[in-house]
């Protein structure tokens, strides 16, 4: 066989090759419900540290350019509105993650022996990020206590919010007072873990990409 009909033969070949798609790591359900709830949280986040503002429970205050709303009944509004969105859509991914089997695949187990040495090996610069579909133990317990905060914390504010409706919910948190405490550690623990989670994702753009375009 001549070059030329080898190199015939070898793009025929190539034409009939099919092409794989790449795998699929975030679905579209995962994606919308991430940016949302991201949204939602930083609404709720700095429109919450204006609240705090009105009546500080510890002896300091939010800086005015990293709050929303402008004053307390804005930034009420503003909070309420976040509530809502944040509620509904965190509601529905819980649902959905339970209901796909997502939540069990991704999130369990959760092994203290695990954790302690996917910690050690994130320490020492030895963790590894090459499968993106798979989380390390690390990340199960990020993830899994995330969405816990993320229940405590909506509970707690709705606690504040209708003490006298829901008295019995504000009792379960020890009182309006304590209510308020419990709400802002939930807060702290979101932010540090949004601080975390966005360092991770420019640490390793790939995962990043994955909860853009999914691939």
């Amino acid at each position: 066989m001549s070059s030329l009909e080898s190199s015939i033969a070898a793009a025929d070949s190539h034409s009939h090759t099919t092409l794989v798609p790449a795998k699929v790591i975030q679905p579209a359900w995962v994606r919308t419900m991430h940016w949302i709830n991201a949204v939602a949280m930083i609404l709720m986040i700095m429109s919450g540290w204006q609240i705090y503002n009105a009546s500080p429970l510890f002896d300091f205050h939010f800086s005015k350019s990293i709050t929303l709303g402008g004053w307390l009944g804005g930034a009420l509004l503003w909070h309420f509105a976040a509530m809502w969105l944040l509620t509904i859509n965190g509601l529905a991914y819980v649902i959905t993650g339970l209901a796909t089997g997502r939540f069990r695949k991704k999130l369990l187990p959760i092994t203290p022996g695990g954790v302690l040495s996917d910690v050690k090996a994130a320490l020492t610069f030895r963790l590894g990020h090459d499968d993106l579909t798979t989380y390390n133990s690390v990340q199960k317990l990020l993830y899994a206590g995330i969405i816990a905060v993320g229940i405590v914390i909506v509970l707690s504010g709705l606690s504040i919010w209708k003490p006298v409706q829901l008295q019995y919910l504000t009792a379960l948190f020890g009182g309006y007072d304590v209510a308020r405490y419990v709400h802002f550690v939930c807060m702290s623990a979101i932010v540090a873990f949004l601080i975390v989670h966005v360092a991770l994702a420019l640490l390793v753009p790939k995962s990043l990409r994955a909860m853009i375009i999914g691939r």
